[in-house]
């Protein structure tokens, strides 16, 4: 009974450490944006990592969208978050974003 008791305490700590560990960023999209594989209406976000996926969140509806992406590290930490994009043809392009008070950054592959 007691290794049970352990175990599922264990379980339980872990679990958690997972969804504290998940720090996300906001950015805003002035014009429908591209990330990777998906479109973005303007607006704000709120993005984060899981794993080699970067996920964008809109804070109102809560609706999550996530496109493969690139993790870089830097040698040295960001002062603050940055989209680099450009711009082909008539879209907006996502090109990394840089993740501030990290040395992360998010590159998106086209």
């Amino acid at each position: 009974m007691i290794k049970k008791s352990l175990l599922l305490i264990g379980v339980v700590s872990l679990s958690t450490l997972a969804f504290a560990g998940t720090k996300s960023y906001d950015i805003v999209l002035r014009t429908p944006t591209k990330a990777g594989a998906v479109m973005l209406p303007a607006g704000d976000y709120k993005v984060s990592l899981a794993g080699s996926k970067a996920v964008f969140t809109d804070p109102r509806t809560r609706k999550e969208v996530s496109t493969d992406v690139t993790v870089k590290t830097a040698p040295r930490k960001f002062d603050h978050t940055a989209v680099d994009s450009s711009k082909q043809g008539a879209t907006d392009r996502i090109e990394a974003i840089e993740l501030g008070g990290s040395t992360t950054e998010i590159d998106f592959a086209y």
